[in-house]
């Protein structure tokens, strides 16, 4: 079994034979069904513990009375320089928001290097000042590294592996499998910029309207959102497989059904209009920006008008509920007024996005 794949565009499509593989193949860093299978198969058994099987971003737990954030992210991006952002923006910015999707705030980052032979020093030094003015601007410090050089041909230039350490300064419980029928479906802005930013460099593809990545650290706005209200359930940064995924993969881990309505979704014109000549699902691809969250019905609203207050929410919308029938399923309101069913992809529409 195969996704189709789009000639015009090589590489948009991982390729996605049945379950019963014997190699590692492009779609198992997706994020999409390859993925899960891979994680539920092989990790988390070798590896089995309470922090791990909550699945969610980051583990949270007690240490000398602190609660405490732990993440760990590795960033492959091609190309390494995008319209928006690059990998280094990019791996600061996916470590702080790890850590800020179970309310902690973030702190110190460690970053470890894997270097191809050949890499031009320049783009390296491009690399680690928009890091630092990412940590910068993101309040953090990145406290400790590691640097290796792999042979001409065996790096695809850089990969960097990210680990970060966030607190918990209040008494919040947020995670995947808190969700209960009734809470709201919140999303912070529009979708897909980043994913559709990254294609348009990657294949040199011009569109009508500024399409840019939206990196953004995320913690200052989910500390706006708990002033409002300790009742949000679940936080997540839409990231490899966009909104769709995110919302399966919570649904799943909170035994609810998920219902979203189409006309609510925010996607800016320029996006949308290259999705459609691309073939793509804005609500697959993958954004570096926003926040899903799920909160209690008679908190929302208050949420919602907290986060129109900042700037990464001034497009903050409830875009649908969870509800009980149909648990670990995902449902689309659409336009015309009917409903279908939005899955987890085998593999992903666009690889190697971050």
């Amino acid at each position: 079994m195969k996704e189709r794949s789009n000639s015009d565009l090589p590489g948009m499509v991982c390729p996605t034979p049945l379950f019963d593989y014997k190699q590692i193949l492009l779609g198992h860093g997706s994020g999409g069904k390859l993925t899960a299978d891979l994680v539920r198969k092989l990790f988390l058994p070798a590896f089995k513990n309470e922090y791990l099987a909550r699945l969610d971003d980051q583990a949270v737990f007690q240490l000398n009375g602190t609660r405490i954030a732990f993440t760990t992210d590795a960033f492959v991006v091609t190309p390494l320089f995008f319209p928006g952002g690059d990998i280094g923006k990019l791996a600061v910015n996916g470590t702080v928001n790890d850590l800020a999707m179970s309310g902690a705030k973030p702190l110190y980052i460690a970053a470890s290097f894997i270097l191809e032979e050949g890499l031009e020093l320049d783009e390296l030094s491009r690399i680690v000042e928009s890091m630092r003015r990412a940590a910068v601007e993101a309040g953090v410090q990145l406290v400790t590294g590691d640097t290796k050089v792999v042979d001409r041909g065996k790096g695809d230039k850089i990969f960097i592996t990210t680990t970060g350490l966030g607190v918990l300064e209040r008494p919040v419980a947020i995670s995947a499998d808190r969700a209960r029928p009734g809470d709201k479906i919140i999303l912070s802005g529009t979708i897909g910029d980043h994913g559709t930013a990254i294609l348009s460099r990657r294949e040199n593809l011009e569109f009508e309207g500024a399409i840019e990545s939206d990196s953004a650290a995320l913690h200052t706005l989910v500390s706006a959102m708990l002033e409002a209200t300790d009742q949000i359930h679940c936080l997540r940064d839409p990231t490899r497989g966009g909104v769709v995924t995110t919302l399966n993969e919570l649904a799943a881990a909170s035994a609810v059904g998920m219902e979203i309505d189409e006309k609510t979704i925010p996607v800016k014109e320029s996006v949308k209009g290259a999705c459609e000549i691309l073939g793509l699902d804005p609500l697959y691809v993958a954004n570096e920006g926003k926040l899903v969250a799920l909160v209690a019905a008679d908190a929302a609203e208050k949420v919602v008008r907290k986060m129109r207050k900042h700037p990464l929410g001034l497009e903050a919308r409830i875009i649908g509920e969870a509800v009980a029938p149909h648990p670990g399923m995902v449902l689309l309101k659409t336009q015309i007024g009917g409903k279908r069913v939005l899955d987890v992809l085998l593999g992903e529409q666009l690889p190697r996005i971050c």
